[in-house]
């Protein structure tokens, strides 16, 4: 029998201890971020507040912010705090959130061009990449209509969250709760004196800790497993998609867990049609961020974090059952993945428009 190597054990011991100090950072930035904004001041607030009162206008800040950090759970998370600390609304954070949702669908569409030389590769590689963003914008377009006329999203959320916190008032501009990092942030904030500053600091922690989790967590747990059983995991389309799901939960990042699908799809070791089903499994399970950032919150905070969970399930709850449906997305996918071979432009036209040039414009003329 073979014997475990000696540095093993403790070389297992370092990745739980990285892992359990990236969720401990995660948790102390979070709080940062909560009681930074709560100390804003009101003109900068008011500010914020009158652009976050045009829907269409959180739906592409949502959109532009993650698709320039490249992480939907940097932003959710953020968004969380901001939330529970009283100055802004569930109904106006549920814009930012789908932005959101369609913003971290770039990174996967940028990998995909590493493939760009070699044609066959990068109609596979781009179609892959695709169609994260194909699901992700078409379940905007059929929720966003039903939560901005019916509240549907928001509406359903804040029931839910009321079985899990009953007080949904705020105690001044900040809700203290009992979270064990709260003196150490407390501190900070005092030290640093300047609320702006503060915010920009504990976003940036935010970032950071998602990153430093993610890789500690991936390393520690996914890494071996993913790449030993890859090869069972395309095979049904509920294997695909709870594996997708824990995959992701686990590193909380679905950036990563979608990435690594563009390069087997591009060497054919998968096809679109097989890796989708991961794809949307990855997006349910992004949304435990949000989840861990709103423990300890208000009720409109968790509420917030449902309402990213609703917005996935949802979606997969329409594509995913019925392979009629399911075509759609795909199909959509590889049709867009024929057009760029053809038409290599169309490839960089589709990344600026969708995520900088159109955003940007409709934020602009908003403030005309």
């Amino acid at each position: 029998m073979e014997e475990l190597h000696p540095s093993s054990k403790p070389s297992k011991i370092l990745q739980y201890l990285k892992v359990f100090l990236a969720l401990l950072l995660f948790i102390f930035s979070i709080d940062l971020v909560t009681i930074g904004v709560g100390n804003i001041n009101e003109g900068i607030v008011k500010d914020f507040l009158s652009a976050t009162q045009n829907p269409f206008i959180s739906l592409f800040i949502g959109i532009l912010v993650t698709a320039l950090i490249h992480s939907s759970s940097t932003v959710t998370a953020s968004v969380v705090a901001i939330v529970a600390s009283g100055n802004l609304t569930l109904q106006q954070a549920v814009p930012i959130v789908l932005g959101a949702n369609i913003g971290t669908t770039l990174t996967s569409t940028l990998v995909s061009l590493s493939y760009i030389m070699n044609k066959k590769e990068f109609r596979r590689a781009f179609s892959a990449g695709i169609s994260h963003d194909i699901f992700n914008i078409l379940t905007v377009v059929l929720l966003f209509p039903l939560e901005l006329y019916f509240g549907f999203l928001s509406n359903t959320a804040a029931h839910i969250a009321g079985w899990f916190a009953s007080d949904n008032s705020f105690d001044g501009p900040i809700v203290y709760n009992k979270l064990f990092t709260r003196d150490l942030t407390s501190w900070v904030i005092t030290q640093l004196r300047y609320p702006l500053l503060a915010v920009a600091i504990s976003v940036v922690l935010v970032f950071l800790a998602i990153k430093f989790l993610s890789s500690s967590i991936y390393n520690s747990f996914v890494k071996n497993s993913f790449e030993d059983i890859n090869k069972l995991v395309f095979q049904k389309t509920g294997l695909g998609f709870f594996y997708g799901l824990f995959f992701t939960a686990a590193i909380q990042s679905s950036t990563v867990t979608t990435c690594l699908v563009v390069p087997l799809v591009a060497s054919k070791k998968v096809s679109v049609r097989k890796a989708f089903p991961f794809i949307v499994g990855a997006n349910i399970g992004t949304t435990i961020t949000a989840v861990i950032a709103s423990i300890y919150k208000p009720e409109a905070a968790i509420a917030l974090a449902l309402v990213h969970v609703l917005f996935n399930s949802v979606g997969a709850l329409v594509f995913l059952p019925f392979a009629a449906i399911r075509k759609i997305p795909v199909g959509l996918a590889n049709f867009m993945g024929k057009a760029s071979t053809s038409y290599r432009v169309v490839v960089f036209a589709y990344i600026l428009l969708t995520f900088f040039i159109l955003p940007l414009v409709l934020i602009y003329l908003n403030k005309i």
